[in-house]
């Protein structure tokens, strides 16, 4: 069936008429119009059928540009259509730790900050059709982006992210109550906090028991990735000594965030362990929608649109030939 998107738009189609009208002196030279080397009868007969030509073609050539202005569009039959997508917060980690050098890529040296951009900007580019937010977070937590389909932005705002930008500190519950806040408007099932930090918490208003019991209430799920390796070989005033880097790291505290909302902990020792849970993460919680009939739509205005710009042309031609023979 054919079905007009902007039908209104016909309510102009009197408008050329209206101006034709308040026009008396454009009507009064037509009127006058006379053809002295024609018979009086030939000559009127021709006035008048030009004259109702030079009326009729523009008035056809108005109503089919509003023809095309109405959108016609053809629906076919309806499809019944089930819409997929997740719906996540990634919440990062901007603090000073994040700076140790403790990670490699393709077998360079970079820091934690540098190994998850590049691991999460793969993994935001394989979210299509997929809505998500970015909250970044060290001394407090603000949202850089909110829940959005451009993943692009989103990933171009996680490359903007620098270390010392708000601070040096942790505010892991900070972050939790800021994603709780962004999901609470939302009628969603499905509400997926993905937390990444390589520390515990040492700044906010909000402790992670509180944001832990705000996730809770609202249905939070909470993904926690602990980030750095256990053990790295440094060079020491008595030679070579082994550290651990992450002995800050509060895995119990992450464990609890995880599993009280539903969610699970990862460790990540390594650039390819966060490939691995990023991975694991790509299957987890899709947000099935209700089944929807949806008509497929193919567009028509350019029929109409087309055709009038054709008799525009040819209007246009006819009226300039006599002009050109008069002045030639």
């Amino acid at each position: 069936m054919i079905e007009f998107a902007w039908p209104w738009l016909a309510l102009l189609w009197p408008l050329p008429l209206l101006i034709w009208w308040l026009l008396p002196a454009r009507r009064q030279r037509f009127s006058s119009l006379r053809v002295p080397t024609l018979p009086k009868a030939t000559a009127a007969r021709e006035h008048r059928s030009r004259r109702y030509l030079s009326l009729l073609l523009p008035l056809l050539i108005w109503s089919l540009l509003l023809l095309a202005l109405c959108r016609p569009q053809w629906l076919g039959e309806p499809v019944a259509v089930r819409s997929e997508a997740r719906e996540m917060m990634l919440a990062v980690d901007l603090s000073g730790s994040m700076e140790i050098a403790d990670m490699t890529i393709n077998g360079q040296a970079v820091n934690r900050l540098t190994m998850v951009k590049s691991v999460m900007t793969d993994f935001i580019a394989r979210r299509t059709g997929d809505r998500l937010g970015l909250i970044l977070f060290a001394d407090t937590a603000y949202v850089q982006a909110p829940m959005t389909y451009d993943r692009r932005t989103v990933e171009q705002l996680l490359q903007e992210a620098s270390l010392r930008l708000i601070g040096e500190r942790t505010a892991i519950g900070d972050a939790i109550a800021l994603s709780v806040k962004r999901f609470r408007q939302r009628d969603d099932s499905n509400k997926i906090l993905i937390l990444l930090t390589d520390g515990q918490n040492t700044a906010g208003d909000v402790s992670p028991e509180q944001a832990l019991q705000l996730a809770e209430y609202y249905d939070v799920k909470i993904y926690a990735i602990g980030v750095g390796a256990d053990e790295v070989v440094v060079e020491g005033f008595f030679g070579k000594r082994r550290v651990n880097p992450s002995r800050d790291l509060d895995e119990d505290m992450l464990r609890s965030l995880a599993e009280r909302t539903g969610g699970e902990y990862f460790r990540a020792r390594s650039t390819e362990e966060l490939e691995q849970i990023y991975a694991l993460l790509d299957a987890y919680e899709p947000v099935t929608g209700d089944e929807q009939l949806r008509r497929p739509q193919s567009a028509l205005f350019y029929w109409p649109a087309s055709l009038a710009w054709l008799l525009a042309v040819l209007w246009l031609i006819a009226r300039l030939r006599p002009w050109r023979l008069r002045h030639g």
